[in-house]
């Protein structure tokens, strides 16, 4: 049998008699670590143990760490008996080797006995008052970068055990909380003549000089931190309800449905003039504006906000079968081809034709045709080279010179598409985007009528009194600037 028992967060008070009878009895004791106040205890009471501290300077990591640990106590069980595994703290708390050691014995079937023990946990919610019905979040520090913020709990951090450890933490707090968001800085928890509380402020978390292997981080619970996703869902939620906006009450998917679209250029402006703060406002407009959806989704029963994040969380997944699965891929080109494959199949697609038809008819034209000949471009329906591309846009606008007289509006619609879509091919054989090309026209334009019309007030002239001929003078005057 193992015996795993705790040594408690350090004071001698919190050990428990279980604990100290089982040390007492037993010939075969290993400690994880020497690194714990108690541990000066047994060797008063001439208690004779072996360590692994030894293992953590080998290891390349503490996982390695932790599972050479449980890996050695089985060998031993296995050569010796009884063995007694003693651990920090409580065994089942913040205690990984613990954990690895049980799933080994199930394995092995080796008796194992859980002996219990104040935890470091119950020392920090001692000496801060904190009651854990209103909500604590308990996560390692070197396991904070997997673990998701929320100011609605409090948050200890255990496993603070250095400078960079605590720099590193600091780092991952300031993604989601304020700088100076008032923290507690928590040494040797209930170890009487160690114990140190202090309140800090985040940013000094890395700069306290007494950080050691008994240093925990304590993150009050705090609904006015700062703003997230949630809150965001919340406040449509207020909007859309009873008491909320008028505005937002009579709101259906029909009636803001534009506003998705124009957000979404804003943001690309944003992106454009390179403005930072411009973006994140954009973007936080766009988010707005799907939340809304959402919310509409939820009243009506057939969706939520959930439901959106899962589809798209799964979608990433099974599109990148060479991230998150066994596929395999050279380049990005690959990826893309794959990308389409996958596609073709999750929205059964039983042709080229119908992957054509997809192509969403809401979006700008240019972009549609450049998305509709990129994919029929994939399977070889394409022009040889540009020179082709080029002559086919000479040839629609020879078919519009012979129509463009006529009477027939539906002849004229047909050529001048054609010719734009010709234009379309040519810009995307150059690996020019068409909607950008055409707005770089039209900013160019502006600029130079502008200058048209200040050269025009600068004579006391207005434009509307000019000829062409004048008109045209100064455009080309504009040219050359």
């Amino acid at each position: 049998m193992i015996s795993v028992v705790g040594l408690g967060p350090g004071d001698l008070n919190a050990l428990t008699m279980g604990t100290v009878d089982i040390l007492r009895r037993s010939s075969k004791i290993f400690l994880r670590t020497i690194k714990h106040p108690t541990v000066k205890f047994l060797e008063n009471e001439n208690i004779k143990f072996k360590t692994y501290d030894n293992v953590y300077e080998q290891a390349k990591s503490f996982d390695d760490v932790y599972d050479f640990i449980a890996r050695d106590l089985i060998r031993v069980s296995k050569e010796v008996g009884d063995i007694v595994y003693a651990v920090p703290g409580h065994p089942l708390v913040a205690e990984k080797s613990v954990n690895i050691l049980l799933e080994l014995c199930e394995k092995e079937g080796i008796e194992v006995k859980i002996l219990p023990a104040v935890s470091f946990v119950d020392a920090i919610m001692e000496v801060l008052k904190i009651d854990p019905i209103s909500g604590v979040k308990i996560i390692d520090a070197f396991d904070i970068k997997n673990q998701i913020m929320d100011k609605r709990a409090g948050l200890i951090i255990t496993q603070v055990y250095n400078k960079l450890i605590a720099s590193e933490v600091k780092l991952s707090l300031l993604e989601y909380y304020k700088d100076n968001t008032r923290i507690y800085f928590v040494r040797a928890a209930g170890i009487k003549g160690l114990e140190s509380i202090r309140e800090i402020e985040l940013y000094e978390l890395d700069r306290q000089e007494d950080i050691d292997y008994l240093t925990s981080i304590y993150v009050p619970k705090n609904l006015d931190n700062t703003k997230d996703f949630n809150d965001l869902v919340h406040i449509i939620e207020i909007l859309r309800g009873e008491n909320g906006c008028p505005w937002d009450r009579e709101q259906t998917h029909e009636s803001i449905k534009r506003g998705l679209i124009e957000e979404s250029y804003e943001v690309l402006e944003a992106l454009d003039k390179n403005d930072d703060d411009m973006v994140v406002e954009e973007l936080g407009d766009v988010l707005l504006q799907i939340v809304f959806h959402a919310q509409l989704g939820k009243e009506e029963g057939y969706y939520n906000i959930n439901d959106v994040i899962k589809a798209i969380c799964n979608k990433m997944i099974t599109r990148h079968p060479h991230v998150f699965g066994n596929e395999n891929v050279d380049n990005s080109t690959e990826v893309l081809d794959n990308w389409e494959k996958n596609k073709m199949k999750e929205q059964k697609l039983n042709s080229y034709t119908d992957s054509l038809k997809h192509v969403a008819k809401n979006l700008p034209a240019l972009i549609r045709a450049e998305k509709v000949q990129k994919k029929a471009s994939k399977i070889g329906f394409d022009f040889e080279n540009f020179e082709d591309a080029l002559s086919k846009v000479l040839e629609e606008l020879d078919e519009v010179k012979s129509v463009y007289k006529g009477i027939n509006k539906d002849k004229i619609l047909e050529e001048v598409g054609d010719l734009a879509f010709s234009v379309v091919n040519v810009a995307r054989y150059l690996d020019i985007d068409p909607e950008n090309a055409l707005n770089y026209t039209i900013d160019k334009f502006i600029r130079r009528f502008e200058f048209i019309e200040l050269k025009a007030k600068g004579t006391n002239r207005n434009l509307e009194d000019m000829s062409l001929k004048d008109m045209d003078k100064l455009w080309n005057e504009s040219k050359t600037i």
